[in-house]
């Protein structure tokens, strides 16, 4: 984040280049901590519910649980220690947090892109799980690994990432791509909104789901601001910037969490009786406990509804149309 490089690697406080007791560095340390944590527990939350509500099944719902991992371990990155100087530990952790990064953006356009196959193209979308999945993981690993081979990795303020003498990279690697593919997702969603709003039992449906993108971008704005800052004024690295970038970059976690929570039919199964009955559910005997299920999945085509855990019954859309089939469109 904004920085000077050390004159020791003695030194602590990488971004400002003062002494490790400063109090610029040490508020700036402790919110990056502080709002990692809140984004890992964020995603544990999220890891559980699914978990106890066996929102695993179908292609939508796994593509919510890849996008939960990919940002749980998005936040290990901010929460792994001080800031460190130079050297392979700085290198892992900014190669890392690279590829998260990456994953967890992989994961957002997908479940967008994967929205409008089924709904404005009417398109069964559940052989690409495979190409999804190569996409999201795949993909990350080459954009992390660039700068890593180049040798561009190093200190970067609260956390390693490119150094600044490599300011190009830094928007090459990231921010181009990141608010151009944010852009796209904003297109993707206004028509399918549009489709949505022609058939009104959608409308609420994927209300949730809209704001995935938006959330990205929100909290992808203030880390922009304060690069560009650092690339035109690299010797003066900004407090108040670095301030906002570390209160909202390692929030990705925390507003999938929030976004995932808009969805009603969560809350309703986690009342304090529908919270000890899928407990029970899921730690009991199921030769004993039969009757319950976590609630009819409102993620289906036609008028199929899961009430069941089996595989069989996976359904690969995110909304429910009553007169919509999905065509098998192979190649």
């Amino acid at each position: 984040m904004d920085s000077q490089h050390p004159k020791s690697n003695d030194s602590r406080c990488v971004f400002f280049n003062t002494d490790s007791e400063d109090y610029r560095c040490v508020v700036i340390l402790r919110v990056k901590r502080a709002t990692g944590t809140f984004s890992l527990v964020g995603c544990l939350f999220m890891l559980f519910v699914i978990w106890l509500l066996h929102r695993y099944h179908s292609l939508a719902q796994k593509m919510i649980l890849s996008l939960t991992v990919a940002a749980f371990f998005d936040s290990v990155a901010y929460v792994m220690g001080d800031s460190h100087p130079e050297g392979s530990l700085c290198d892992f952790q900014a190669c890392w947090l690279t590829y998260f990064d990456w994953s967890a953006l992989a994961w957002v356009c997908l479940i967008t892109v994967n929205l409008y196959l089924n709904l404005v193209r009417e398109v069964s979308t559940n052989r690409y799980e495979t190409l999804y999945h190569v996409m999201a993981w795949g993909v990350p690993l080459v954009m992390a690994s660039l700068p890593l081979l180049k040798g561009y990795y190093g200190p970067a303020g609260a956390w390693c990432w490119i150094t600044d003498d490599h300011v190009a990279w830094r928007f090459g690697i990231w921010y181009v791509p990141l608010f151009s593919l944010i852009f796209l997702m904003i297109c993707c969603n206004a028509r399918i909104i549009c489709v949505a709003n022609a058939r009104l039992s959608l409308a609420e449906e994927i209300k949730p789901l809209k704001w995935y993108p938006s959330v990205y971008l929100l909290v992808s704005i203030f880390p922009l601001i304060n690069r560009l800052h650092n690339a035109f004024y690299p010797l003066d690295p900004s407090f108040p910037l670095i301030l906002l970038h570390v209160l909202s970059a390692p929030l990705h976690g925390l507003a999938n969490a929030f976004v995932f929570g808009l969805d009603r039919d969560w809350w309703s199964l986690l009342s304090p009786t529908g919270m000890q009955l899928a407990l029970q559910s899921r730690l009991c005997d199921r030769t004993r406990i039969g009757e319950y299920h976590p609630g009819a999945v409102r993620y289906t085509q036609a008028d199929l509804v899961d009430l069941s855990d089996d595989d069989d019954d996976d359904t690969n859309v995110l909304f429910y149309s009553p007169d919509m089939t999905l065509k098998d469109r192979g190649p």
